[in-house]
């Protein structure tokens, strides 16, 4: 449905409340960190709403930074700016979404046919708002309460900054529960499609439901990764597990010119996505499977099959670091038996898109991989996600996606 503006406006921008800081708490906020943990606030002076502006303050009363409150969340407050003079107006929100989208043009993502993220939460100081673009129109997703008690507000902002055809607004489920949003609202702006929206990225058409499945409907962060992937397959046989739509076995047929390539998802919408691409970009050396991954791998395996290169890029098997050691192990066994379907100098190109995942912890897994299956693994790229999710610097948590690239010897 379109969105109704709100009667109420975007809120004044000036703090409604002080948030004190326990002693010896401080240091990372001064030190630019965007998330205010509840384990590190003595007390709230004042009365605040839902998503409202907040000031932080350091337990001797000295300003730290400005932003807002969710007292539902763990992540109590996010921090939008460390100046004063700064207010939490439409002015301040306009000013951020368009530098946002600036960066997006000057890393030439801003093709019109193609497709990109314009905003990366706190990576661009907009904490809590993730949007997409995809050609003429934007997915928006919404990570944290302050942007949703704002998204109607916000919306007129990226129609200013992008001049969309339409916007789909989409929530996270497993995320509104630890923010306490509401998960089943549906909005959207403008004329949004029933159908696909076709995008092109390094001359490859793809179908995209907008805000279905996955992220907002494709991976985007994986971009260069699909290309760098591509350069090594050199004409061989592919196999791409958890494939989702199928974007890596795209870029593997269409790129690499792979003899045969076979993609492997659980989801039969994904597959039926990856299946139009196919006769999309007329690649008939490309076929896709509906199968669970951890199954298919055992079957192919016992089958005694062999692939130039495997292709591993699976959910999320973490979202805490309580949980890493159970992920590891499922990270492990599918390189273990992915190793064994790669025949000498063949190649493994093998993902994670846990954040609670370090890349010293995933060098470790490969490292116990490689002991336990008498191979040599050699890294020969490590990569992450494309330029328009860039890391901050002081929010290291933005830096999520790892791929390697390596040879199996």
């Amino acid at each position: 449905m379109n969105v109704v503006p709100s009667e109420t406006p975007l809120r004044h921008g000036m703090a409604e409340a002080q948030v004190i800081l326990k002693p010896q708490k401080a240091r990372p906020f001064f030190g630019r960190h965007p998330w205010v943990l509840d384990s590190a606030i003595d007390h709230v002076e004042g009365h605040v709403a839902d998503g409202g502006v907040v000031d932080l303050l350091s337990h001797t009363g000295k300003f730290v930074a400005r932003g807002l409150y969710n007292p539902h969340s763990r992540i109590r407050v996010r921090l939008y700016t460390w100046s004063p003079a700064d207010v939490l107006d439409e002015d301040f929100w306009r000013r951020r979404i368009a530098q946002a989208v600036e960066r997006r043009r000057q890393l030439g993502y801003d093709r019109p046919e193609g497709a990109a993220r314009l905003i990366y939460s706190e990576a661009d100081g907009l904490s809590g708002l993730v949007v997409d673009r995809y050609a003429h129109y934007l997915v928006a997703q919404v990570t944290a309460l302050a942007m949703q008690t704002r998204v109607d507000r916000l919306l007129p902002l990226l129609v200013e900054a992008v001049a969309p055809q339409g916007i789909v607004v989409r929530t996270d489920r497993a995320l509104a529960r630890l923010e306490g949003l509401a998960s089943d609202e549906e909005r959207s702006w403008g004329a949004v499609p029933e159908g696909p929206v076709f995008i092109e990225e390094h001359g490859i058409r793809y179908g995209i439901e907008l805000g279905i499945g996955q992220k907002t409907g494709f991976y985007l962060d994986q971009r260069e990764n699909r290309r760098a992937a591509a350069a090594y397959v050199r004409g061989g046989r592919v196999l791409d597990l958890f494939c989702y739509t199928g974007g890596f076995s795209l870029a593997a047929a269409r790129l690499g010119a792979a003899s045969h390539v076979l993609g492997i998802d659980g989801s039969q919408k994904a597959i039926a996505v990856a299946h139009a691409g196919v006769e999309l970009n007329s690649l008939p050396g490309v076929r896709f499977e509906v199968a669970d991954c951890f199954d298919a791998l055992d079957a192919l395996v016992a089958e005694g099959e062999r692939f130039d290169m495997v292709i591993l890029d699976p959910p999320k098997f973490t979202r805490s670091r309580k949980s890493v050691d159970e992920a590891l192990r499922a990270y492990h066994r599918i390189n273990r038996l992915a190793v064994t379907l790669i025949p000498p100098g063949g190649t493994l190109v093998t993902c994670s898109c846990s954040g609670s995942v370090t890349r010293e912890d995933f060098l470790y897994m490969l490292a116990g991989v490689a002991q336990q299956s008498g191979r040599d693994i050699q890294v020969l790229e490590q990569r992450g996600a494309a330029p328009d999710h860039p890391v901050s610097a002081t929010c290291l948590e933005t830096e999520y996606l790892k791929c390697f690239i390596c040879r199996v010897v």
